[in-house]
């Protein structure tokens, strides 16, 4: 899928798009990284990024670099390890295929700041629905 591809196609996940603001930046096979914007909304009551933002943006992206391929993959089982706290304004989450095998495939997405802030590491197998 081409960049604008992506774009089309993905639009139709409203939540993470229009709701959290996700964007997909770049993207190839089994690689994605995508941006988001924060604003007062993204927010708990302690001032900070919530988050479910962060995994919000991490699951878009494993969803952008698994899907990238033509294969249908959905998450089987992700995990957030959450690092520091966001201080800058933009985030951006890049997801890397580590291994894929005929029915199930494992990514990594960092996620960090503008400022190159480590704020979150996220792993996600993927099950692969079509092969």
């Amino acid at each position: 899928m081409t960049l604008e591809e992506a774009q089309a196609f993905f639009k139709e996940d409203v939540y993470a798009t229009e709701v959290t603001g996700a964007v997909i930046q770049a993207c190839g096979p089994n690689y994605a990284k995508c941006t988001l914007s924060l604003t007062p909304r993204h927010r708990n009551a302690a001032g900070q990024v919530m988050g479910g933002v962060l995994f919000t943006l991490a699951d878009f992206a494993f969803a952008v670099a698994a899907n990238n391929t033509g294969i249908l993959t959905v998450t089987a089982v992700s995990q957030i390890s959450f690092l520091s706290a966001v201080r800058g304004s933009v985030l951006t989450a890049e997801t890397r295929l580590l291994k894929d095998g005929r029915r199930s495939c494992f990514f990594q997405t960092d996620i960090t700041d503008e400022l190159g802030t480590p704020v979150a590491v996220v792993t996600a197998t993927g099950t692969h629905l079509e092969k």
